[in-house]
């Protein structure tokens, strides 16, 4: 049978590399028309067929699969089969014989056995669908580690298989890495991208953790233990144990959360593998994943791009690419990222990469705001909160204000904490954020003098900033003022001191720096592709200070 597949693909390989066909789209051939969706560049039929043959193997083998995780009871669908304990233990007991991580069967792990199979089953189902998604990558990691494959059971109580969790505490992604530790694994972070949102990344990083921590207590649970609330916690309920290297022994001193840790991942292994008796069965998910292959980027792209051009779902394509926090992939010839599709889409994506790049969406995403976004990402410090610290210590650190850090970061209080990621952008930035739309503030400081009747709300909304801005401005401890007080202020730049009226148009006078784009958000109604007709911009990038572009026609 092998050998036919085999001999079909050999023979049609060439011919059906010699045939892709080109599908216009209807559009203008005049070269200055903006073209809404370039042509598009299909597989024939035969390419087509190639890949069909590829991916039937890994089908025939989820069917197979399937047939032996589904057994039937013959349950109607809304019973729910409990046990008594000897069944339970005598189940553990079995799955404990095939792993060398220890399974036993006590109260604790009774209570989230009871919580997987019956208070929370909707979950659980769910979940199961979703295991179908990651755990081929996690258990292929896990055999290169040379680690037990059970442990892919552990993403599910930290995360629930979902790619984008994250904790109060900062740990994100499936494998709840806090920023810290993850960037000892090799997970980098930035204001665009997150490593611990990526599955392939993150599994890898857990599996170079946990063996280390097992290399440490050369026990399993002692290492996810550790894995949970730190070696620090681990080695003081060593001590208080007596030294003695055993979990249900230090169980009693470890903090509270992780005294539920193990026995939760110890019952997801129960209801996992005995699922059928207990009346649970997967929500399949919409592809597996051998349903899915990655691409190389090479240029920067936008979720939209691929939405808008081939047609794939936003919700899948973020679903299958976690890792990019504004749905912008910053690929350049220095440093090259992954996407992750379904296989149906990748040759379509290979077919038609470049004109995918040059792909101007219906919302104005073009290169040139790509680029832009990504230096802006660039432009960005991630600080990680210490102890002791206080927003008024991190501001005074980076020259810039404590209402600039809560706006930054969607903070509604100064409350901070240790080990939590703040945004913030570099000393001396001209752009200040007051609420979404950034302002620019002059850096020559000016004074207002307080008139009877008016307080700082009053005041903070003639200068276009916020009350805490003014308390900071004047190191005041609360919101008390009096007449004839003169505050100290920094004014918001007039949008007038760059653009000017001259007969039938209304013109920007060009600022270092500026792009289309910038120009573009400091008037109403107007946009980029607007800009470029008024001015016949072919080249965006040639743009000059003191240079006058027409913004709008005057009526």
């Amino acid at each position: 049978m092998y050998k036919i597949i085999l001999t079909s693909i050999f023979s049609l390989f060439f011919l059906a590399l010699t045939n892709a066909a080109v599908f216009p789209d209807g559009l203008s051939s005049n070269p200055d028309t903006v073209k809404i969706k370039p042509a598009m560049v299909f597989d024939t039929p035969l390419l087509h067929h190639l890949d069909s043959l590829v991916y039937a193997s890994f089908n025939s083998a989820k069917s197979k699969k399937k047939l032996v995780e589904e057994r039937d009871y013959n349950y109607t669908p809304d019973f729910v089969p409990t046990f008594p304990d000897s069944v339970y233990e005598q189940r553990l007991a079995k799955l404990n014989l095939e792993t060398p991580i220890e399974l036993t069967y006590n109260k604790e792990v009774k209570k989230y056995i009871e919580l997987y199979a019956n208070k929370k089953r909707g979950l659980t189902s769910r979940v199961m669908g979703l295991a179908k998604l990651y755990f081929p990558l996690f258990e292929e990691q896990l055999d290169r580690f040379d680690m037990p494959l059970e442990i892919k059971y552990l993403a599910i109580v930290e995360s629930a298989l979902i790619p984008t969790a994250g904790s109060h505490k900062g740990a994100k992604g499936l494998w709840q890495f806090m920023y810290g530790t993850g960037k000892v694994y090799g997970l980098k972070v930035s204001s665009m991208v997150d490593d611990r949102y990526d599955p392939y990344k993150s599994t890898v990083a857990a599996c170079e953790h946990l063996s280390d921590l097992y290399d440490i207590y050369g026990d399993w649970s002692m290492a996810l233990a550790a894995y949970n609330s730190g070696a620090g916690n681990v080695n003081r309920a060593l001590r208080r144990a007596g030294g003695t290297k055993n979990y249900w022994a230090i169980w009693p001193f470890l903090p509270r959360e992780t005294r539920g840790y193990v026995p939760a991942f110890i019952a997801v292994n129960y209801v996992f593998n005995y699922a059928p008796e207990h009346n649970i069965k997967a929500v399949d998910p919409e592809y597996y994943y051998f349903d899915t292959d990655t691409v190389t980027v090479n240029d920067v792209l936008a979720f939209d791009q691929l939405n808008e051009m081939f047609g794939i779902p936003m919700e899948e394509i973020k679903a299958l690419n976690p890792t990019y926090k504004l749905g912008i992939i910053p690929s350049s010839q220095d440093k090259k990222y992954l996407l992750r599709l379904r296989n149906e889409y990748v040759g379509t994506y290979l077919n038609n990469e470049q004109a995918l790049y040059d792909y101007k969406t219906k919302s104005g995403i073009e290169r040139e705001i790509l680029l832009a976004e990504v230096k802006k990402a660039k432009d960005r410090n991630i600080h990680i909160v210490r102890s002791g610290e206080n927003l008024g210590l991190i501001a005074k650190k980076y020259h810039v204000y404590v209402s600039q850090i809560k706006s930054w970061n969607g903070l509604r209080s100064n409350t901070i904490y240790p080990g939590q990621k703040l945004v913030l952008f570099g000393s001396g930035s001209g752009k200040y954020y007051s609420s979404s739309t950034p302002v620019n503030r002059s850096s020559k400081q000016s004074h207002h003098k307080v008139k009877n009747g008016e307080n700082l709300g009053l005041i903070a909304k003639k200068y276009k900033c916020t009350t805490t801005d003014l308390k900071e401005w004047n190191n005041l401890r609360n919101s008390t003022i009096y007449p004839n007080q003169n505050l100290i202020v920094y004014k918001p730049e007039e949008k007038s001191s760059s653009s000017v009226k001259d007969g039938k148009y209304l013109y920007h006078v060009v600022r270092t720096g500026d792009t289309l784009w910038d120009i573009a958000k400091e008037y109403d109604g107007v946009t980029v592709d607007k800009i470029k007709s008024l001015n016949n911009i072919r080249n965006s990038k040639r743009l000059r200070p003191g240079q006058k572009l027409k913004i709008a026609v005057l009526s």
